[in-house]
């Protein structure tokens, strides 16, 4: 049976918290801290720069987040951002979701006719980002840092991959629907044009942060330049590369649909029509049809990246 607490309210002998005990019963943690305290005049003395309440990467930070705030702020104001302008035209919006409900089939265009635009869709966004990928890998290689024949050859590179992808899909299909006329064909040389910038960025980054360790394997093997690529390069990068195809593609399929309406074929077409002459039933029919195939195409990418992932983890 315990003892009953003394008047005080403290048990006799009982455990004090480390935290109030002294500072040589605290054990080793204590005298470390203790000897780091000792040591600090001498730290600070010998590198005064990193005990400086302001230096010079802190303003940089400071100043690079003001600037950024303060673009922001300019923005909003010279872009003419107004809550009360949204806010006000949600009525509208709510508006035109009431005449797109219920979906209806779309006039002049059976179900037949727009799963086919469908699947046209699709077809664009699967030949445009594997003709891009393809063309992509070598010019990665010449962009990235430790792989390229020269380093001009690399700037040059580089440059061409900005130019490609600094133009929207959508203007390359106004300029490829001019080249070539109106169909898929010009929609899968805009998806194709734009996504060729886009792989050979990645590429190229992904080459770059390749583990070298290997490479060097291979060289002190007695390995050409060929080899150390083929051997010790590709298969670091060649799930990252297929993983960002896939997203790419993902992407694409929403893409394809939009530089469709501008004529370069798939559903962009249809859907296109359909609003032009107010037929909101269908209009929602067929925005439905997209959101269940680029759902189906996320959930089937997915599980491929998870393997893909997977294998490269276990073969690791």
């Amino acid at each position: 049976m315990a003892a009953p607490a003394p008047a005080g309210g403290r048990v006799k002998n009982a455990p004090r918290h480390p935290a109030f005990a002294p500072a040589d019963a605290r054990g080793a943690g204590g005298q470390l801290a203790l000897a780091a305290r000792a040591r600090l005049p001498v730290l600070r003395a010998a590198h005064p720069e990193q005990f400086r309440a302001v230096t010079p990467k802190r303003l940089t930070v400071v100043g690079v987040v003001l600037a950024m705030t303060a673009l922001l702020g300019l923005g909003i104001w010279r872009l003419e951002i107004e809550p009360a302008r949204l806010l006000s035209g949600f009525g509208r919006l709510l508006h035109f979701l009431t005449l797109m409900v219920p979906p209806a089939p779309a006039p002049g265009a059976g179900l037949a006719t727009v799963l086919h635009a469908l699947a046209e869709t699709l077809a664009i966004a699967f030949l445009g980002t594997g003709l891009a990928a393809i063309i992509a890998v070598p010019l990665g290689f010449l962009a990235a840092r430790n792989t390229t024949i020269h380093g001009a050859v690399r700037v040059l590179s580089r440059r061409g991959l900005d130019g490609l992808r600094g133009v929207d899909a959508l203007i390359w299909a106004l300029i490829w629907v001019s080249v070539v006329g109106l169909g898929p064909f010009a929609g899968v040389l805009a998806i194709m044009t734009g996504d060729i910038g886009i792989f050979g960025k990645l590429f190229s980054e992904a080459i770059e942060a390749a583990d070298r360790r290997p490479q060097e394997g291979v060289v002190a093997a007695g390995g050409s330049g060929a080899a150390r690529v083929r051997f010790g390069v590709l298969p670091e990068v060649l799930p990252v590369m297929a993983g960002q195809v896939l997203y790419m593609f993902e992407s694409n399929t929403r893409s394809s649909t939009i530089i469709g309406i501008v004529g370069a074929g798939g559903i962009g077409l249809v859907l296109a029509e359909m609003i032009r002459t107010l037929e909101w039933g269908a209009v929602s029919m067929i925005v439905l049809l997209i959101l269940a195939m680029v759902a189906a195409i996320d959930l089937v990418s997915g599980r491929l990246r998870r393997a893909m992932i997977g294998g490269s983890g276990a073969a690791a």
